[in-house]
């Protein structure tokens, strides 16, 4: 008899984005769809913390409450009007599962500059109510709407949601979710040959564990020179005025056009990782405690933190290994030559020389091979207590 073969299967989604061009008819339907849902959230926010606040018991009223009082709300979509439900809902029990992780719902201002709304796929006997095509996508209640699509689905992805949102230029995208059944990958065991450390670096985004860092965006560098000129020129202006408003739109297009630079890199850099490597170490490291503890710009604004939640997903669709070592582990101050560990290193020192065996140092190098070589440890020790019990 053969043996058999588990293969898992799991539902794995993908998001295309898009860029929408709808007539003036469908912007202001979109425009008035994000104000019903902004609208119904405060308004089942307000009543929910009301009830609570008189009764001690947690109730949030559905949609269908407020379309007396507020007719408009008929006017658009009832699917995006229920997602501000179920978000709603998500919200109250990410806060009572974690308070101090995601906090308390707050109330939504029209000042926002970014506005958004969901739509579910609904199977009719017509068929779905969400088509993407070369050309756009139709829509329920806003019809065919023209995008820029740069990318086709597979046939066997199924269209699950959509997600409709506005810039702070005015530009409208569509992020169009599939989800398909994946089988689950055979895992791959890291070998130290097949493994790299990642040390997060504030001048060269991160050092790897052989001492190579990233060739980091020249366009990106030469829009945040344009960016510091523009911001410049716009102080100069007098507020509120018809150029001010118009360096201000400037300003707010560089500013989404750096965003796509940043994702651009963060993509192809964190694919070009995962295809080369079997495994990667990272650090834990707290990026906003880092940039309040060094007082400075650029902590935040290079994305690791955005880079290793794509190294992390990237890996698992593979079977690779993503592995994260405690921030609060030596690997800066410890020596990779003889593991001695020089508690008297300040942050300043950038080579230094161990004490012990006399090895000359260059510290981020070394923190990104000591965090490869506690990263494998911790894993294979995890991995042993795991076949034991």
């Amino acid at each position: 008899m053969g043996s058999k073969v588990n293969h898992e299967k799991r539902t794995q989604y993908t998001v295309i984005k898009i860029l929408l061009h709808p007539t003036a008819g469908q912007a202001e339907l979109m425009e008035k769809t994000f104000g019903c849902c902004r609208y119904l959230w405060n308004k089942m926010l307000a009543d929910t913390e009301e009830f609570y606040a008189a009764t001690d018991l947690h109730f949030i009223p559905t949609p269908a409450k407020y379309k007396k009082e507020a007719p408009f709300l008929t006017e658009v979509d009832s699917q995006a009007l229920s997602t501000v439900h179920q978000n709603l809902r998500k919200a109250y029990l990410n806060f009572f599962r974690a308070p101090s992780a995601f906090g308390r719902p707050q109330f939504k201002t029209k000042r926002a500059r970014k506005d958004s709304f969901t739509v579910y796929c609904r199977q009719y006997c017509t068929g779905p109510s969400i088509r993407l095509s070369d050309y756009g996508i139709q829509m329920p209640k806003l019809g065919f709407i023209r995008a820029t699509v740069h990318r086709k689905p597979l046939h066997w992805w199924s269209l699950r949601f959509v997600t409709i949102s506005r810039t702070a230029s005015g530009k409208y995208s569509c992020s169009v979710t599939f989800g398909y059944d994946a089988t689950q990958p055979k895992k791959i065991v890291p070998t130290r040959e097949r493994t790299i450390g990642l040390n997060y670096s504030l001048t060269r985004f991160y050092v790897d564990s052989n001492g190579n860092s990233p060739a980091l965006s020249r366009q990106l560098n030469q829009s945040k020179e344009k960016l510091a000129r523009m911001q410049q020129k716009l102080s100069r202006m007098e507020f509120g005025s018809k150029n001010y408003l118009e360096q201000q739109q400037k300003i707010r297009l560089l500013h989404e056009r750096m965003t796509n630079q940043r994702r651009d890199f963060i993509h192809k850099e964190s694919r070009r990782i995962t295809n080369a490597w079997d495994a990667v170490c990272v650090r834990d490291t707290d990026l906003i405690e880092l940039s309040q503890k060094l007082k400075q710009g650029g902590v935040m604004d290079r994305g690791f933190g955005r880079f290793r939640e794509h190294l992390k997903y990237k890996l698992e669709r593979q079977g690779k290994e993503y592995i994260v070592v405690d921030r609060l582990s030596p690997a800066a101050k410890t020596c990779h030559q003889c593991g001695h560990v020089n508690d008297k290193l300040t942050s300043r020192e950038r080579v230094w020389t161990c004490p012990a065996c006399g090895a000359s140092i260059t510290r981020e190098v070394n923190t990104a091979q000591n965090i490869r070589d506690m990263g494998l440890t911790q894993f294979h020790k995890q991995t042993k207590e795991t076949s034991a019990a």
